[in-house]
């Protein structure tokens, strides 16, 4: 009797939990068959979405051919209607994003304290004897760092804009103090073919290394020796036109040809027509895994303020050494040599400058740099030259601050007799960099 008991009770159990797990299954299916019939719905919509947007693709076509007409704007900000739009048959509004008219901004600040052995008001008068005189009434530019103290250099806005799938646009402004400079503004080619590239407007040449290179983004504070003996404070920055060609080779060449208008007086003058052409060859290749090496020759054919030629040739060499992944060895150098015609004859002066940065980390970096004058004209000097050190910590990536200590004895001053006088400065510059800005060369 216990075990029918017992049989029986199993059977009921079973029983049970097969009617239970049947009922499970129920609820599934069920679930699932809601579910497909939701995808079903969704597909139905899509597919008369679909079909809709083809019928009103269709029909604009056929007005389009019959109402050739440009989009008519409308006062509400971020919308913009159509000819065919409004016609009584349909009318239909279209959404216009405005933020991908806008260009990307940057914004860069400069800044420094500097102490000199030099007094503000004879630093005022200088110039480098042969190259340059003292005129009282138009004193040589000095555009960073001219007092004793503390100096706002300067602002720089930039701007940059894609202009349809054809061109790039340009601009960036220069504020100071007391003036407002277009820096540079032009546009650049995107989709030329056979690795062809076009400029046109107002830019910084790129003649040897450093000329087309901004002064935030130099590794020292101040301009190379010789590119302001020979071009001045603002180098080779002119309106014109320039075409690169990288050539289809498997090491990296490219040849360029500039014409400008020769606006630069240190070297040239003569604007009563474009006068300036530069040509240049630039290559760059790799040295095992961790080394890159850039060298270039350039040269500048115009005509000076007396309407006579001077030509300018230029080489550049760069040499840079990865050791890690933030620590690098890099060595620059450019060499310049002048032949300038005058009434009284060639003037045939050089110069170069040699330098050697060390980058430690991210964060850390310094270099040494020598310039040198080493050819003037024979009643000048020929020892003009310069020593420089500079120690830059960034402590985040466009923010960096730079001590520079340099001892010029390339120098003389109106006011002393045209007497040479040596001049040692060190200077604390801090630089801030915001918003989009495209990266520089090393």
């Amino acid at each position: 009797m216990t075990k029918k008991i017992i049989l029986l009770s199993m059977a009921a159990s079973v029983s049970l939990f097969a009617q239970s797990e049947l009922e499970e299954v129920k609820a599934l299916l069920a679930q699932q068959i809601k579910t497909t019939q939701a995808l079903q719905k969704r597909v139905a919509e899509l597919e008369k979405k679909q079909q809709h947007t083809a019928t009103h693709a269709a029909t604009k076509s056929k007005t389009v051919k019959h109402h050739k007409h440009q989009p008519k704007p409308i006062e509400e900000e971020g919308t913009y209607t159509t000819a065919e739009d409004t016609m009584p048959s349909e009318q239909h509004t279209q959404t216009f994003d405005q933020k991908s008219f806008l260009p990307d901004i940057a914004l860069i600040l400069d800044g420094s304290a500097v102490g000199r052995n030099v007094d503000n008001s004879t630093y005022e008068t200088q110039y480098i004897p042969g190259f340059s005189t003292y005129n009282a009434a138009n004193p040589n530019e000095i555009p960073f760092n001219k007092d004793r103290g503390f100096n706002f250099n300067y602002a720089e806005i930039s701007m940059h804009s894609t202009v349809g799938p054809y061109f790039d646009a340009d601009a960036i402004f220069h504020l100071q103090p007391d003036e407002f400079e277009i820096e540079e503004a032009y546009i650049t080619s995107r989709s030329m073919p056979y690795g062809l590239r076009a400029k046109l407007g107002k830019f910084r040449s790129e003649f040897g290394r450093i000329n087309a290179i901004h002064q935030h983004a130099w590794k020292f504070t101040s301009q190379p020796l010789v590119f302001n003996a020979l071009f001045g404070s603002e180098g080779i920055n002119d309106a014109g036109v320039q075409l690169q060609w990288v050539l289809p080779t498997d090491t990296y060449v490219m040849a360029g040809i500039e014409a400008m208008q020769g606006s630069n007086d240190v070297s040239f003058g003569d604007t009563e027509k474009n006068n300036l052409y530069i040509g240049y060859l630039k290559s760059s290749f790799d040295i095992g895994d961790t080394s890159t090496l850039l060298a270039g020759a350039s040269i500048l054919h115009g005509k000076n303020e007396q309407g006579l030629n001077t030509d300018v040739y230029g080489a550049d060499l760069t040499a840079l050494v990865a050791l890690s992944s933030y620590s690098s060895l890099t060595w620059q150098s450019e060499l310049l040599y002048r032949n300038k015609t005058t009434d009284i004859g060639k003037e045939k002066q050089a110069g170069y400058y040699t330098q050697l940065t060390y980058k430690y980390n991210q964060n850390w970096q310094g270099g040494v740099r020598y310039d040198s004058l080493y050819k003037n004209l024979d009643s000048q000097p020929d020892d003009l030259d310069r020593f420089s050190a500079v120690l830059q910590y960034s402590p985040f990536e466009f923010t960096k601050f730079r001590l520079e200590y340099s001892y010029d004895r390339s120098k003389a001053f109106g006011d002393l007799a045209d007497q040479r006088k040596n001049i040692s400065q060190i200077l604390l510059d801090f630089t801030i960099e915001a918003g989009a800005h495209g990266a520089h060369a090393f």
